[in-house]
C-alpha cells in the first residue's frame, strides 16, 4: 500500500502542460523578479477574495512580518495570538521586539478562544504596565476559519488591529466571505504543502486600504519609495516572490476551486467512516463555514493511544503526522516569556492527542477505507 500524505504528483499530472507553458513564458521574457506574472497573480487573487489589494511576497512568514511592520509594531507592544500553531506566527512578533501574549484555544476548532482572548486583553491592560495592547493575530488552524464574529469586534472595540493568519486557510470562507477579506489585513502562505501551493516559497498579504497597500509594496523591497527604488522611505525587507513561483500558482489556481470541492468530499467521507471508530474524535466545522482542510486532524483518547494508532498506520505504510507536538509557550525560543506547563491546558491537551491523516483532493474512497480499516485495529 502506498498512500501519499499530500499528493502533488497527481495534481501535477492534471496541469503539467500549463505549468510548463507558464514557466516557459518566464524563461522567454526573462523578468525573473517582479515579472508580469506577479501583477497577474495579485489581481486574480484579490478578485477571488474580494479584497482591494493583494501584495505577493517571498513566504507566509514574510507576509506576517510585512503586515506587522506596516502597522508599526515594535518594542513594548503586546500581540495576542495562539500557542497552538507553527512558530512563524509568534516568531515575527518577537523579531520586531514586540511581545507575543498567548491565548488558549477552543477545544473543538483548535482556533483562538474569544473568551480567553478577552481575559488576556484585560490582564495586559490591568497588570502589564510594561506592555501596550496593540493587536491580535488569529490563526485559521488546519484551514478552519476562526470565530470572527466574536474575535473581530472584540479586537476593534478594544482598539486593537486584527491580522488573519490564513497561512493554512486560503480558499476558506467564513459565513460566505473569504477569510482573506476579514480583519485589517490577512496573510497566506504558498508553501508547496498548502491547499494552494507553489514549487518553493511564496506568500501574500491582502488589504483593503490604499495606505496599507503602499506601505506593503514599499516594505517588500527595502522600504523603497513608490516613485524611485533608490529612494528609501523606511527600512524594509527583500521579500519579493519570484516570477517562476507566480507562474506555477497561476496554473494551479485554475483548478483550485475544483480542488476545494474535492477536499470537502474527502473530509465528508472521512467523517462518515470515522463514525465507526472508537476512541477517535474527527474534526468538525461550524455551520456556515467552509474549511479548505489543509490538514485532517483527529484526536486520540490520550497520548498512549495516539502512539499506538500511529504505529499501526506506520506498519501499514500509511503516513501520519502530528501538528503540533509542543505548543509555542513551551518552546525554548519563547522561554523568556515565563510560561510553563499548565498555563494553556486546552492547547497542551490537543498537542498530546492530535494527529493528521492523509488529506488531498485526489485521495480515493478506497484509500480512505483502507486507512480507516487500520484505525479500527
Amino acid at each position: 500500500m502506498s498512500i501519499p500524505f499530500i499528493d502533488l504528483k497527481t495534481q501535477y499530472r492534471q496541469i503539467e502542460s500549463q505549468i510548463k507553458a507558464n514557466i516557459e513564458g518566464v524563461l522567454e521574457h526573462g523578468a525573473y523578479v517582479m515579472g508580469p506574472e506577479i501583477r497577474e497573480l495579485e489581481a486574480k487573487l484579490a478578485d477571488y477574495t474580494g479584497v482591494s489589494h493583494a501584495v505577493s511576497c517571498s513566504s507566509g512568514t514574510d507576509a506576517l512580518l510585512m503586515s506587522l511592520m506596516a502597522l508599526g509594531v515594535g518594542p513594548g507592544d503586546a500581540i495576542f495570538t495562539t500557542p497552538f500553531t507553527f512558530i512563524a506566527t509568534a516568531e515575527v512578533v518577537a523579531l520586531l521586539g514586540a511581545t507575543p501574549v498567548f491565548v488558549d484555544i477552543d477545544p473543538v476548532t483548535f482556533n483562538i478562544d474569544p473568551d480567553d482572548l478577552r481575559r488576556k486583553i484585560r490582564d495586559v491592560r490591568d497588570n502589564r504596565k510594561d506592555l501596550k495592547a496593540r493587536g491580535v493575530i488569529a490563526v485559521d488552524i488546519f484551514g478552519q476559519p476562526a470565530d470572527y464574529d466574536a474575535i473581530e469586534p472584540l479586537a476593534h472595540n478594544s482598539g486593537l488591529f486584527l491580522i488573519v493568519d490564513a497561512a493554512q486557510s486560503f480558499g476558506a470562507t467564513y459565513k460566505g466571505k473569504s477569510v482573506c477579506a476579514l480583519g485589517d489585513m490577512a496573510c497566506t502562505s504558498f508553501f508547496p504543502a498548502k491547499p494552494l501551493g507553489c514549487y518553493g516559497d511564496g506568500g501574500m498579504v491582502f488589504a483593503n486600504t490604499e495606505e496599507l497597500h503602499q506601505l506593503l509594496v514599499s516594505i517588500r523591497v527595502h522600504g523603497m519609495s513608490v516613485t524611485d527604488k533608490y529612494d528609501n522611505d523606511r527600512l524594509g525587507l527583500t521579500a519579493r516572490m519570484d516570477s517562476m513561483q507566480a507562474a506555477v500558482l497561476l496554473a494551479k489556481f485554475e483548478i483550485f476551486p475544483g480542488e476545494i470541492e474535492k477536499r470537502q468530499e474527502v473530509a465528508a467521507r472521512y467523517a462518515e467512516l470515522l463514525s465507526e471508530v472508537d476512541g477517535l474524535t474527527p474534526p468538525s466545522v461550524p455551520e456556515g463555514n467552509v474549511s479548505v482542510w489543509a490538514q485532517y486532524c483527529v484526536l486520540a483518547r490520550d497520548a498512549e493511544h495516539r502512539t499506538e494508532v500511529m504505529g499501526r498506520l506506520a506498519e501499514a505504510s500509511i503516513p501520519s503526522a502530528i501538528y503540533y507536538p509542543k505548543p509555542l509557550h513551551l518552546q525554548k525560543a519563547f522561554a523568556d516569556l515565563g510560561y510553563s506547563m499548565g498555563d494553556f491546558p486546552v492547547s497542551e491537551d490537543a498537542a498530546s492527542r492530535i494527529f493528521a491523516l492523509p488529506m488531498h483532493p485526489y485521495l480515493t474512497a478506497e484509500d480512505q477505507e483502507a486507512i480507516v480499516k487500520v484505525l479500527k485495529g
